[in-house]
């Protein structure tokens, strides 16, 4: 513990709250609408920070760490590749995401399927969204145990605090302005800390790489093939779907912003996810028996980085975990405003009330977050149970829309309940062959999707497919152009 590293935790904690407590001024936030697609006026660098903040939050700086730590940075890339793989999709949606601009992904769902997949989408959205912000809380305690006397738990209930008030107060203002200023720190520090670490402390490239066990030298990691895809997927499968990045690109000031942003998120990410890894892996090296969970910090917090680094690099992992952990528990909030209280209880608010009941969904989303993290004792574990449920039943159909037409209301819903049901299953048999349940969840999802929707076809015309979420022709273009 280093009085500096507090002092810096400190002013970035003063820091956030006064974020929070700007954009929840009145006027800044006057409906529900600015609570959730900030005004649409969000300038194109907070949007890229925003997009990288919310993606790269825990499940990096944690368990992406962790799972360098333990199989090396070459396997590393099958774990971290499905982020940049995913955003390369996203990049040729992003102008018909923002064409879409649905408030919920189960509304998007909706338009082409029929209310009842909205109904089960949203119960798997919230289902997820909730597992996702509980492991934020459980990462984001690790590092205040790092930082102060308070214990792991204790810091836990410190960042949920956190994290509910930045989403209560100023809404997706408040969150994409505090993932900016996030994503400036973290990428700032771990930039830093890369040469520091490899130039100094490990003596070189070539001494880091011959003190690693032999198994972290390989692509493989000591993993079969299909434990490398079981990691991969998770997280691929998550943001083709993730109700956040669509949140996000609906919130841009037109299409040609969003797929700009898109871009950026792309180009960025690299300067997260690559560092990661190898400081991930170096702590092997350095830090042969600690807890690997802890990898990325024990070198900030152990004295192996200078004090202001290490408490720069500290509170940037620490600012990604607050800003994601608000934005799923902002966009969860969102489900139960949109798909449960507006669309299932046909309850009609006006902007106001929108607004106080986000809120207040907000503050039960949080808690229930914060009792479900007490039950996984890892970051990593939590981290691929929700990743996998959300993304083995949420990615099929909502690709379907942009790619299939014959796509049909039974099979998007045979889909998703059977990629949740054997997910879970797979889960509770404990991994069966040591393989991740979504090696087996989703090939089940996209045979039943194909097969049932073939076999029981819609009998109306949906209300949007994959001709009317094509973006709006440019200006000025013939018809031959078009």
């Amino acid at each position: 513990m280093q009085t500096v590293h507090i002092v810096i935790l400190i002013l970035y904690l003063a820091l956030m709250v006064g974020v929070g407590a700007w954009f929840s001024r009145k006027k800044v936030m006057a409906t529900g609408d600015d609570y959730m697609f900030a005004g649409r006026s969000l300038p194109r660098p907070v949007m890229v920070g925003t997009l990288l903040a919310t993606w790269v939050g825990s499940g990096t700086i944690i368990g992406g760490a962790s799972f360098a730590y333990e199989y090396g940075p070459l396997a590393s890339i099958f774990f971290l590749a499905g982020t940049p793989i995913g955003i390369v999709v996203l990049y040729f949606l992003a102008r018909r995401i923002r064409r879409l601009s649905t408030y919920t992904v189960p509304e998007m769902l909706e338009k082409r399927y029929g209310p009842s997949v909205r109904l089960i989408a949203a119960l798997i959205t919230l289902l997820a969204y909730i597992g996702i912000t509980a492991y934020q809380f459980t990462g984001g305690g690790y590092i205040i145990s790092v930082i102060t006397p308070l214990s792991a738990a204790q810091g836990a209930i410190v960042v949920a605090v956190l994290v509910t008030f930045l989403a209560f107060a100023g809404g997706l203002k408040s969150v994409a302005w505090s993932d900016f200023l996030s994503a400036l720190v973290i990428v700032i520090s771990l930039m830093v800390a890369l040469p520091i670490i490899f130039g100094g402390e490990l003596g070189g490239w070539g001494d880091y790489w011959s003190q690693m066990p032999e198994t972290h030298n390989t692509f493989s990691g000591g993993l079969s093939a299909l434990q490398l895809l079981g990691f991969f997927l998770p997280l691929f499968l998550l943001i083709l779907a993730d109700q956040n990045m669509y949140q996000r690109f609906g919130a841009a000031k037109n299409e040609n912003e969003a797929r700009s942003s898109a871009a950026g998120f792309f180009f960025s990410s690299f300067l997260v996810t690559v560092p990661v890894a190898l400081l991930g892996s170096a702590a092997i090296v350095l830090f042969p028996d600690i807890v690997p969970d802890t990898a990325v910090l024990s070198l900030a917090s152990e004295g192996v980085l200078p004090a202001l680094i290490g408490g720069l690099l500290l509170a940037g992992a620490l600012a990604f975990i607050i800003t994601t952990g608000s934005s799923f528990l902002l966009s969860g909030a969102g489900n139960v405003v949109y798909d449960a209280i507006q669309r299932l209880f046909g309850k009609e608010l006006d902007g106001q009330q929108r607004l106080r009941t986000h809120r207040l969904a907000v503050l039960g989303i949080g808690i229930l977050a914060y009792i479900l993290g007490r039950y996984f004792p890892t970051v990593l574990e939590l981290q691929m149970y929700s990743y996998t449920v959300y993304g083995v039943a949420i990615a099929p159909p909502v690709l379907a829309i942009f790619f299939w037409k014959r796509a049909s209301t039974a099979g998007a819903l045979t889909s998703m309940l059977l990629g949740v049901v054997v997910t879970i299953v797979w889960e509770q048999m404990g991994q069966p062959y040591d393989v991740n349940a979504v090696i087996v969840s989703l090939p089940v999802a996209l045979v039943s999707l194909v097969v049932i929707s073939l076999l029981v076809p819609n009998r109306t015309e949906p209300e949007i497919g994959p001709e009317d979420a094509q973006p709006a022709p440019r200006r000025g273009a013939t018809e031959g152009e078009m």
